[in-house]
């Protein structure tokens, strides 16, 4: 399969924390970082030029695109891929050394898939969840990507995961990731929407603002009482939008983390049964 090399220069660190997050959403595969470039490849069959110019004139950036043969992932991930401490938390992949003192410890294998706790928004989902009690709770992960959340959410003491992505390839990812960290009994589902049939104490989405606002429904009617709904994978520019749609729930807001231009918001069911 050929693919198309898209290189972006010129870059500050925020623009290519967002370009990275929109083009992930276009169905780009794999990303190479450098010091103020971007480099972003997408397959051939999926690329789509009218889009890609519509986000890069919206962003004020330029670009070129380059045709490849087919392109070695592993070797395009290793070479970018550093651990990554947050809080007392520690990702690395498996050709690292472990990595001492340090209390949970989650080896990835990002691949294609969104994850690895260098994107601010991973970065923030996991620094939150660590302020939160999960010993005993069943918890849903929306949008599992490589299953890292998921991963902590169990070693944080979760009774019960279900992991939910749309993407056959992050399925696959997941549950590679649950093997190489030694973990039996997370329930990985395929699926279009948070529909996961049961009651969850706790619900992390990290994906998009939009697939937030559709799922909310679902995540109100699944949501135990006094349960918590972490959310990232906004922009600054997002939280007007998704605080009122959380407020038409009657849902309270209780944390906010920034970094990067993106928020991570945690809100408290206490709606009391309301359905919105």
């Amino acid at each position: 399969m050929d693919y198309i090399e898209i290189s972006f220069k010129a870059l500050s660190e925020e623009q290519k924390e967002i370009l990275i997050a929109l083009l992930s959403e276009m169905h780009f595969e794999g990303f190479e970082e450098q010091a103020r470039q971007l480099k972003a490849f997408i397959s051939l069959d999926l690329y789509d030029e009218e889009m890609l110019h519509t986000l890069a004139e919206k962003m004020q950036l330029n670009y070129s695109a380059t045709e490849l043969p087919d392109v070695n992932w592993n070797h395009v991930w290793e070479s970018n891929f550093q651990p990554v401490i947050i809080g007392d938390c520690a990702l690395r992949a498996s050709f690292h050394q472990p990595i001492k003192n340090i209390q949970y410890e989650i080896i990835v294998t990002p691949k294609m898939s969104f994850g690895t706790g260098h994107h601010a928004t991973t970065f923030m989902m996991i620094q939150q969840m660590q302020a939160i009690d999960f010993k005993d709770t069943i918890v849903l992960d929306f949008g599992t990507g490589t299953g890292i959340l998921a991963i902590l959410a169990y070693k944080l003491g979760a009774a019960k995961i279900v992991a939910i992505d749309n993407d056959s390839f992050s399925i696959e990812n997941a549950a590679e990731n649950f093997i190489n960290n030694n973990i039996d009994g997370i329930e990985l589902k395929m699926a279009d929407n948070a529909n996961a049939e049961g009651v969850f104490d706790i619900i992390l989405a990290n994906i998009t603002r939009n697939i937030i606002q559709e799922n909310f429904r679902l995540f109100n009617l699944q949501l135990a009482q006094g349960g918590l709904l972490l959310l990232s994978g906004l922009l600054k520019e997002d939280e007007k939008i998704i605080t009122a749609t959380a407020g038409s729930a009657k849902f309270e807001l209780k944390h906010k983390l920034e970094k990067d231009n993106w928020i991570c918001l945690l809100f408290a069911k206490t709606n009391e049964g309301y359905l919105f």
